[in-house]
């Protein structure tokens, strides 16, 4: 069956997109906050830039719930799924320290900004506004993906193992959005 079979009564792509994407960023969100909480006392210093993490996935949490709103769209089916799993990830990686902070966010970062592009390219003739919503949260997504690839550093054995880990599992909560 096809996405545009699948697609709920009167959905358009760029609904579908909005929905997963905004779910999404509740996950990272939880990602964060848990991430914070450990890092308090694990990695003390990291705490101002998670902060300014939480603070940006919240502004594009809130963009793509307005965007919900407006074309009267309910959130995706993944959101609690995504939010769940966001305080596992963060409070889990953030037990192993800075390295595995670094590490968790360039590995989401690195498929979330794959997955922006591929949206703007699909949805650049048909959906104007998704593309803009789209295009005001990459600057952002690129920063905390760079910001985390410097304080990673060169990675060593099990962040090379956490990479694909937190990759594949990103990839996966985004398939399953896209399916819901």
């Amino acid at each position: 069956m096809t996405l545009a079979a699948r697609l709920h009564a009167g959905e358009t792509l760029g609904d579908r997109i909005i929905k997963v994407d905004h779910a999404g960023e509740h996950g990272a969100v939880c990602v964060y906050l848990a991430q914070r909480w450990i890092a308090q006392w694990r990695t003390p210093d990291l705490v101002p830039e998670i902060d300014d993490f939480i603070a940006h996935e919240r502004r594009h949490r809130a963009l793509f719930g307005a965007a919900l709103a407006e074309r009267g769209r309910p959130r995706c089916r993944s959101y609690w799924l995504c939010g769940f799993g966001g305080y596992a990830l963060g409070g889990i990686t953030a037990l192993f320290g800075r390295h595995a902070i670094a590490a968790t966010t360039v590995a989401i970062e690195a498929v979330v900004l794959r997955h922006l592009d591929a949206q703007l390219t699909v949805l650049s003739l048909d959906d104007r506004a998704a593309c803009d919503i789209i295009g005001a949260i990459i600057d952002d997504e690129k920063t905390h993906h760079a910001q985390s690839v410097d304080r990673l550093g060169k990675p060593g054995f099990w962040t090379k193992l956490l990479l694909p880990i937190v990759g594949g599992a990103t990839e996966v909560v985004i398939w399953l959005g896209m399916k819901l």
